[in-house]
């Protein structure tokens, strides 16, 4: 994995900002050392202390909510009212698993005639932590990545090293100042500001005991790789072209609407975002008229200004791939329904215009990679069998969107879309009460809810025989 240079880069405007000098090996083994001691006292703090900790974090952040929304905004250009609705969400999640990480993690008593011809009088099964956990953490979401992993794994009685994206570092430096602040002792939250290439060493330390990475397919490889060869436990999310099914029972202008949110939010820049919209027939064309209106009638610029709908892609190469797969397809034959260029008024930063392609074939780029900008593919298909079809042909699989009222169509769906969640007339989102993940080369293991709480645990069997 290559180096990359750790500074704040103002993608709206290209101006670099603030740089900053990576840790060298001495400073990420002190990081080592304290998050190795943080670890041997907070697994025997109760929940009680745990969660009151994580409720003084979510206050101070909530008080923080607009200067860190702006942090956030200048560096990855996320439209800054999009960046006040993160903070909040984190907001949520961190009280949710404070009030609910006692009950997730409660022992499990299986019934003594289940466990009887074992030779146990009774048995137990008990969540422990396991240690310090390394967080590869994207710039997409600069916040709301890191706290879906940092307040479970706290909750748990672990300790955290996190390893953000390079171009987000005063983000990822306000979030070890905010646990700090929350009264968290020395060690327990820690960012390490150190370039990819730096990564592997860390994660083989023996104080590491497991490794979770949301990002880019080649990032998952080289984390798992490493992390098998060293036996740790990995949980990995990544790519994403999520298919966007809309039926004849659908509710067209809802799904319309929706449909745009779904792929430009975050200036288009998200795994679980809509990509390919999938339409049938009947109502293929309405929808078309529809949604091309609504992604043309978009506002792109300042991503500060609260006008904006669209701001610049995080960086430069991010809107050079996007445009290299635009140009492959509009080459192959695809046709442009708008956009498909970058703004001509917009001489600085690194914007594109909302964009809907058709006539996608096999043979365009963008039928099998991720776009991940506000570009859109549409496609025309006959029945519901051509629609499963096409929404799983695709090497990812993280989750899925269908519109339709037909609850025979809703099953089909359910059972044959090859992805970690479908959402049913409604768009994709992440939430603390339900686990998320993915199929396919979209990774494995799951965040949030119980199930993500739990994968960064011990699950310990207790056994005990008859007392004589």
């Amino acid at each position: 994995m290559a180096n990359t240079a750790i500074a704040t880069v103002n993608p709206a405007t290209g101006e670099t900002l603030k740089t900053f000098d990576a840790l060298n090996a001495g400073e990420i083994e002190d990081r080592l050392v304290r998050a190795e001691q943080a670890f041997q006292d907070q697994r025997s703090t109760s929940f009680a202390h745990r969660a009151e900790l994580l409720h003084r974090a979510a206050d101070l952040l909530e008080a923080d909510q607009d200067g860190i929304a702006r942090t956030m905004t200048t560096e990855m250009g996320k439209p800054l009212a999009q960046a006040r609705a993160e903070a909040a969400k984190c907001v949520k999640a961190m009280r949710w698993y404070a009030d609910h990480a006692e009950a997730l993690l409660a022992d499990e008593r299986p019934d003594p005639a289940d466990v009887h011809d074992s030779g146990a009088a009774r048995a137990v099964v008990r969540y422990r932590p396991i240690g310090t956990v390394l967080a590869v953490m994207p710039w997409n979401f600069p916040l709301w990545q890191v706290v879906r992993f940092a307040a479970p794994a706290l909750m748990a009685g672990n300790t955290g090293l996190l390893k953000h994206a390079s171009n987000v570092p005063q983000t990822a430096l306000y979030l070890e100042e905010l646990f700090r602040r929350a009264g968290y002792p020395d060690g327990c939250f820690q960012t390490l500001l150190i370039g990819s290439g730096a990564v592997e060493d860390v994660l083989r330390d023996p104080r590491i005991a497991a490794a979770t990475l949301t990002g880019s397919e080649p990032a998952g490889r080289a984390v798992a790789a490493a992390a098998g060869d060293e036996i740790k436990k990995t949980v990995l999310e990544l790519g994403g072209s999520d298919p966007y099914v809309v039926l004849p029972s659908a509710d067209l202008d809802k799904a319309a609407r929706v449909a745009v949110t779904a792929r430009v939010q975050n200036n288009g820049q998200s795994c679980i975002a809509a990509k390919r919209f999938i339409v049938h027939t009947d109502v293929h064309d309405a929808f078309a008229e529809r949604f091309t209106a609504g992604m043309a009638a978009l506002t792109v610029g300042d991503p500060m200004d609260e006008a904006t709908d669209v701001g610049p892609l995080a960086s430069e190469q991010g809107r050079s791939d996007l445009e290299e797969l635009v140009d492959d397809a509009v080459h192959r034959g695809a046709r442009a329904l708008c956009g498909g260029r970058r703004p001509p008024e917009r001489h600085a930063g690194w914007f594109y215009e909302p964009t809907v392609l058709a006539g996608i074939t096999p043979s365009m780029r963008i039928h099998h990679e991720e776009a991940f900008g506000p570009v859109a593919t549409l496609y025309r298909v006959a029945d519901l069998d051509e629609a499963v079809t096409l929404a799983n042909d695709t090497p990812f699989g993280l989750s899925s969107n269908a519109w339709t009222r037909d609850a025979g169509e809703q099953e089909r769906l359910a059972r044959d879309l090859q992805a970690g969640g479908v959402y049913f007339n409604g768009m994709t989102a992440s939430h603390p009460g339900l686990p998320f993940g993915g199929a396919k080369r979209s990774g494995y293991g799951r965040e949030l809810s119980g199930h993500g709480m739990r994968e960064f645990c011990n699950m310990t069997t207790l056994w005990y025989g008859p007392e004589e």
